[in-house]
């Protein structure tokens, strides 16, 4: 059982490699996701590494889009899921939001849907596909 979970906001280059490495084995390796698709927004988007003891475990990102703010790339290795580190993630980037972001959403893998909705966000519109993988829209409340 992990002892001391972290979330940091993180943009040193060499943080920035953990987090992409995080994201490229969780993404790239396990799901299969295309890397062009994978690798885009980087320089304008505000980035989280999750540590567990001290080693990477987990990442995500916000950015401001035209719509308003968007919460992404939520990846824990697969070693680390099932003790919370999804909910720290999602904990310290809600956190880090400016005071005023009104509107707030996400673009949820199916099987963490539940994981968002602990935090106010619901489902919106219908199921769609977005790098081979099912997804919902979701908005916060």
């Amino acid at each position: 059982m992990p002892s001391k979970t972290e979330v940091n906001k993180v943009s040193s280059p060499a943080d920035l490699e953990k987090v992409f490495a995080v994201r490229r084995e969780v993404f790239v390796g396990e799901q299969n996701c295309p890397p062009e698709l994978e690798w885009e927004f980087e320089d304008e988007s505000t980035h989280f590494l999750a540590t567990v003891d001290g080693e990477p475990a987990g990442a995500s990102r916000w950015r401001k889009t035209d719509k308003g703010y968007k919460l992404e790339r939520f990846a824990v290795l697969s070693k680390f899921r099932g003790h919370g580190v999804g909910q720290q993630l999602v904990k310290a980037v809600l956190a880090d939001l400016p005071a005023d972001a009104k509107y707030i959403y996400l673009h949820a893998q199916i099987q963490a849907v539940t994981l968002y909705e602990k935090f106010g966000f619901e489902k919106t519109g219908p199921e769609f596909e977005e790098a081979g993988i099912r997804h919902y829209k979701m908005v916060k409340h």
